[in-house]
């Protein structure tokens, strides 16, 4: 039992690409996202979320498979979440990410990313809450796991400042 004078203690935590995390006290996750793509899990009736962040869609049946993948990275993510105790049927998504740099590629691997994620999601039958993706911007997500709030950071160019641990200048 809490007393009233114990606040949760909230953490940061910055989750670099081809992780991720789900923490066991509230925290704030911060991540960088271009073309790649961060899927952001919330058990309510828990208190509990966790983030993905991953560059590339799918990966290729019989290669290595890593949390780069999309496919891969949503369905640990979920897995994880379930190994908290999490019912699926309890679990919202928010997706974010996907942009498309035009000077970069003529691929759009970003669109391909939130497609990735999309697919996993509703094969799970996890509701989709939020999507702010594409475009040609950068984001910053900021993901406070308490309370599912979500903050996003749209910027021309991302920075080396952007990345933790951050530098002076920002």
């Amino acid at each position: 039992m809490t007393h009233h004078s114990e606040k949760p203690v909230v953490r940061d935590y910055f989750l670099k690409p081809g992780y991720i995390y789900l923490p066991e006290k509230p925290t704030v996750i911060s991540t960088v996202l271009g073309s790649s793509v961060s899927v952001c899990l919330y058990d309510k009736s828990l208190m509990a979320g966790g983030m993905s962040h991953f560059l590339f869609p799918v990966a290729d049946p019989g290669k290595t498979t890593t949390s780069l993948y999309g496919n891969i990275a949503v369905l640990t993510l979920i897995r994880m979440m379930r190994g908290n105790g999490s019912v699926l049927s309890k679990l919202t998504a928010q997706i974010f990410g996907g942009a498309y740099n035009p000077l970069g590629s003529s691929w759009d691997i970003g669109r391909d990313n939130v497609k990735a994620a999309r697919t996993i999601l509703n094969q799970k039958k996890i509701k989709i809450v939020s999507v702010d993706v594409g475009g040609e911007l950068g984001r910053k997500i900021v993901f406070n796991t308490l309370n599912n709030e979500i903050l996003t950071l749209k910027v021309d160019r991302l920075r080396d400042s952007d990345w933790y641990p951050y530098e002076e200048d920002r």
